[in-house]
């Protein structure tokens, strides 16, 4: 018998409208948009579901935002499915961590509307970057980061998300000549990403000492069900070591890739992803080829994925 996991999504796979119909139709959902706006002691379902997109992308808002589509979602199929595993793409830790008894939901969301405010005050305005670099290979592109961060400026592999696509972060200087030199490790492309800051690198350490402290104050649960942890893509149960990964995770790369095989490895079979958009569903599909994806980010969405998942 496979295995199922459940998968969540982390920031870029925002939307202006996203959950609206489960919020409309579901008073479970509704009920987790109010805990939320309670929680922050704002109309965060207001920038949800009307925008303006410019007011969603900014980091402190897009955080919460995510979380919580993704925890009504989560109401709506949690007591007709359940998971072997959970895991989450760098914000998307947080819902996996939510969803697996963790963290409470507005812990969670008090906690990642603080990791934005300190993600986005890390680094200056312009002095740090990101880029998405196709088609290179993992090492070659590690060897390379390197090389320019010696010469340069600091740059890192940041988010390591299928074969052919990892995103580099670091200096604007040292993201620049990746996108110079990105040919010397098989780069296709590199595409320069709109972000607020260098995420997942060494130069978020100011974000990652900060949050450390409101992750202290926290009560954190043991897993009910095992969380492949982004930093070491690796099943995790222990809130204490949970707490230290989530420190780590802010200056460490998303091992994304890792991840999704480890699951495969697991035995699991089934993937269920959970949230606005379809981003992870892409990543799984080229990672772990012929697994059953189900993306539910609409309550149509999850009519299909339940049709096809519960017994």
């Amino acid at each position: 018998m496979g295995k199922t996991a459940f998968v969540f999504p982390g920031q870029g796979a925002q939307a202006v409208g996203m959950g609206k119909d489960a919020y409309d139709a579901s008073p479970a959902a509704r009920a987790i948009f109010e805990r939320a706006d309670r929680a922050l002691g704002f109309e965060l379902s207001r920038i949800i579901f009307e925008g303006p997109e410019e007011a969603l992308k900014l980091t402190v808002n897009t955080q919460p935002a995510l979380l919580t589509v993704s925890a009504a979602l989560l109401e709506l199929i949690r007591d007709r499915v359940k998971p072997d595993y959970v895991a989450g793409h760098s914000l998307g830790e947080y819902s996996a961590l939510v969803a697996s008894g963790v963290l409470a939901f507005e812990d969670a969301v008090r906690a990642v509307r603080r990791r934005g405010e300190f993600m986005e005050e890390a680094v200056p305005a312009g002095k740090g970057a990101m880029a998405a670099v196709l088609g290179a290979d993992r090492e070659a592109l590690a060897k390379l980061c390197e090389a320019i961060s010696a010469e340069k400026g600091l740059v890192v592999l940041a988010n390591v998300n299928c074969p052919g696509q990892i995103v580099v972060s670091g200096t604007a200087e040292g993201v620049r000549a990746v996108a110079e030199r990105g040919r010397e490790a098989g780069a296709k492309r590199v595409i320069p990403l709109e972000v607020s800051g260098p995420f997942h690198s060494p130069l978020m350490e100011p974000a990652a000492e900060r949050l450390g402290e409101v992750l202290d104050a926290l009560e954190m649960r043991d897993a009910e069900v095992p969380v492949i942890a982004n930093v070491t893509a690796e099943p995790v149960t222990s809130a204490a070591e949970i707490r230290r990964l989530l420190k780590e995770q802010v200056t460490a790369p998303v091992l994304w890739e890792d991840t999704v095989r480890r699951l495969k490895a697991l035995g699991v079979d089934t993937f269920v992803e959970i949230g606005s958009g379809s981003v992870l569903t892409g990543l799984i599909r080229k990672t772990a080829g012929s697994v059953a994806i189900h993306t539910v980010n609409s309550l149509a969405a999850l009519d299909a994925a339940l049709a096809a998942l519960a017994p």
